[in-house]
């Protein structure tokens, strides 16, 4: 019997074709660059079905399954599409970034070349204040003249730096010790391949309002110049149903049911059972889990019935 094999082709998308190694700026002196990806659309269709077809052939068909995986989080279809990146970014956040450990990275080694030579730097309307809701992030901005003299003495400290590392090269120290008193702050780069389930559960917590806004800066970059291009329907849906989107808890229902109805003596008796809110004589006392249940209520336009 004839064995016969079955000629095929890669998937190409002509959108993102059209951007490969293009750099797309980031912060100061950062950047992101597509290197190589594998899939489409039509590979997460193909791969639900579990069929060699390009599934239905109705696309309106095709929309709806991705939507309808994205909504569901069923996550094994979008791990047929791949993406490989390059990468400029500053190392504190690069820390933050190596914590998805959903991805295979190779990173650019001081121990064998030397530092890159550019730092990002902060602006003087850029610094900072730090959040007491959430405790590890950040919550406003310090005034213009304070944040004028945090600038000038980030760069000389930066520059001070750099003069350290470069004489300890110049008299002969091993790079890899050499290196030890470099800012956090300095640029490294990598490449960095993963899979799109994995690529959009990054982007859900790093597009995310309370994440760090560098990081943020980059998961944005990502998710509008790259993602749009690459798989636009599931891109679509992702936006739709999972970014900027209310998770509501058991109790938090429970306190928004009496809301939606009117019934703001309910909600606030069931905010009190729930031990969200307590009395005192200056008010009332909010825990953590209110204060989030508040920016939700708020994003709704709904009322609060503990607040005046």
């Amino acid at each position: 019997m004839e064995n016969k094999t079955e000629i095929l082709t890669r998937v190409s998308v002509p959108e993102l074709d059209k951007v490969l190694g293009q750099p797309f700026k980031v912060l100061d002196d950062g950047f992101i660059r597509v290197v190589d990806y594998m899939g489409s659309d039509e590979s997460i269709v193909q791969a639900a079905r579990v069929s060699y077809g390009k599934g239905t052939k109705s696309r309106g068909d095709d929309k709806g399954l991705i939507r309808y995986l994205i909504r569901n989080r069923h996550t094994s279809p979008f791990e047929m599409c791949e993406l490989k990146l390059h990468i400029r970014v500053p190392m504190d956040c690069w820390r933050q970034w190596i914590r998805h450990r959903t991805a295979n990275v190779n990173e650019y080694s001081t121990r064998y070349s030397i530092a890159i030579d550019s730092t990002y730097k902060t602006k003087p309307d850029e610094w900072r204040t730090q959040g007491f809701v959430n405790r590890q992030g950040s919550d406003g901005v310090l005034g213009h003249a304070r944040g004028e003299e945090l600038t000038k003495g980030e760069l000389e400290l930066h520059e001070l730096c750099r003069k350290t590392y470069e004489k300890r090269i110049e008299l002969g120290v091993a790079r890899e010790q050499a290196r030890k008193d470099l800012p956090l702050s300095t640029y490294t780069e990598a490449y960095w391949k993963i899979d799109l389930s994995n690529l959009l559960h990054f982007l859900e917590l790093r597009m995310e309002r309370k994440a760090q806004y560098e990081i943020r800066a980059y998961a944005n970059t990502i998710n509008k110049e790259i993602v749009s291009r690459w798989c636009p329907v599931a891109w679509e849906a992702f936006n739709d149903y999972r970014l900027d989107t209310a998770f509501l808890s058991k109790t938090d229902q429970k306190i928004l049911i009496p809301i939606v109805r009117g019934d703001l003596k309910e909600a606030l008796k069931a905010a009190k059972d729930a031990g969200f809110i307590s009395e005192s004589a200056e008010g009332f006392k909010r825990n953590v889990e209110c204060l989030e249940l508040e920016a939700k209520l708020k994003d709704m336009g709904q009322p609060i019935p503990w607040v005046k």
